[in-house]
């Protein structure tokens, strides 16, 4: 089946009812016939066969059986956010004594999964340029167990080479840990460039409406069912059925959806470019550093834009207050466009200098484009600039 027919009819279960909308069901715990079928399923529960939700669930499995079809991945583990997927990945593979090495590029929660929750129990973490193929190269050493990044970074969208860097760590035996939420599922050949590990934020442009939060992770079946699983049920990190269902929802449409988001971030990147008010940083756009290795991971330059306005944090923020279609918020991928300040919101944590190390100045703003008229958009935005 193609992409889109896959999002629409991927995993589908039916109950004797033959619903055509997939099933809802809202169920913590169900019921055996018997002891022995009970006993039974805690040794080894069947495909169809479900313990408790904490466990699996029919609705969130349909969810992550048609993430996994799109992906090209052999399985995915659906949580309940995307930060529970970001550290269940990276947190149910290792132990103390064990080496990881990321990008230093990455959104606030995912360095502090990194720098707090890690090292508190024994993980070295080294930090690299995550475009650098060299950092790379010279931090990993045998033994290292994983390297992560995000393919686009949060929020100066710096685009990591996913097939040099996986190379690299599997030379020493490192599993390759994506968060691919900036190039989406739409756009996403993680997998087939090297990635062993991918990771969403399904309250982004898989829901892309703005209604629930969730998280999946996906790759091979015994990294899965083996090791992700079993931490994961046992720590309580899993996705209500209820928003499986909202995310099954939006997946028959996230292949629509983030098109037309994506050519409207590259006509609005196109018409500011010129502006001197403002300095744009897109992938989609010949003067991004990482532009050809952009097209050539993912087709395309995806749905954020990053606008450095001149004159800082007081320019920014009056820049901000003065748009009208545009949201202040903190989220992204929504068919609403959004935009927020990286140095006081998602990344306020972060000393001065370190923010500035990795290029979120005080003028930064972070636009992530939604499915409005893009004209409409770039009219907004001008006249948010003419108000600076």
């Amino acid at each position: 089946m193609k992409t889109r027919t896959k999002l629409v009819h991927g995993g589908t279960r039916r109950s004797q009812y033959g619903e055509v909308s997939e099933a809802l069901f809202l169920t913590q715990g169900f019921v055996y016939d018997s002891a022995e079928a009970a006993q039974a399923r805690f040794i080894e529960a069947g495909p169809d066969e479900f313990i408790y939700a904490r466990y699996g669930n029919p609705t969130v499995a349909m969810f992550e059986e048609r993430i996994a079809a799109l992906e090209g991945a052999e399985d995915a583990f659906a949580t309940a956010s995307g930060m529970a997927a970001v550290s269940g990945a990276l947190t149910s593979m290792l132990r103390a004594g064990d080496h990881v090495v990321a990008a230093r590029a990455l959104f606030g929660s995912c360095l502090y999964v990194l720098e707090e929750v890690l090292t508190r129990f024994g993980v070295e973490v080294s930090f690299v340029d995550g475009t650098d193929p060299d950092q790379w190269r010279a931090a990993v050493r045998p033994g290292t167990k994983a390297v992560f990044f995000e393919t686009v970074a949060n929020p100066t969208l710096e685009v990591v080479d996913i097939a040099a860097v996986a190379d690299i760590a599997h030379g020493v035996g490192a599993t390759v840990v994506v968060d691919n939420v900036f190039a989406t599922p739409v756009y996403s050949d993680a997998i087939a460039q090297g990635a062993d590990v991918v990771v969403y934020s399904a309250t982004k442009h898989i829901d892309g409406q703005g209604r629930c939060l969730g998280g999946v992770v996906l790759g091979r079946r015994d990294y899965i069912r083996k090791v992700l699983e079993p931490y994961l049920k046992h720590t309580g990190g899993a996705l209500s059925p209820f928003n499986a269902w909202v995310m099954l929802k939006g997946l028959e449409t996230i292949d629509l959806r983030v098109r037309a988001q994506a050519a409207s971030a590259q006509v609005i990147a196109e018409a500011l470019q010129g502006d001197a008010r403002v300095r744009v940083i897109y992938p989609g756009l010949p003067e991004h550093p990482q532009h050809a290795l952009a097209l050539r991971q993912m087709g395309q330059g995806g749905t954020v834009l990053a606008l450095d306005i001149r004159g800082g944090q007081e320019a920014a923020f009056r820049f901000l207050n003065a748009l009208e279609i545009v949201l202040i918020s903190n989220n992204l991928g929504d068919a609403k466009s959004i935009v927020t300040h990286p140095a006081t919101t998602t990344h306020q944590r972060l000393a001065e200098a370190r923010r500035a190390a990795l290029g979120i100045t005080p003028g930064l703003v972070r636009l992530s484009v939604g499915l409005e008229d893009a004209d409409d958009l770039v009219a907004d935005l001008r006249a948010a600039l003419d108000a600076v």
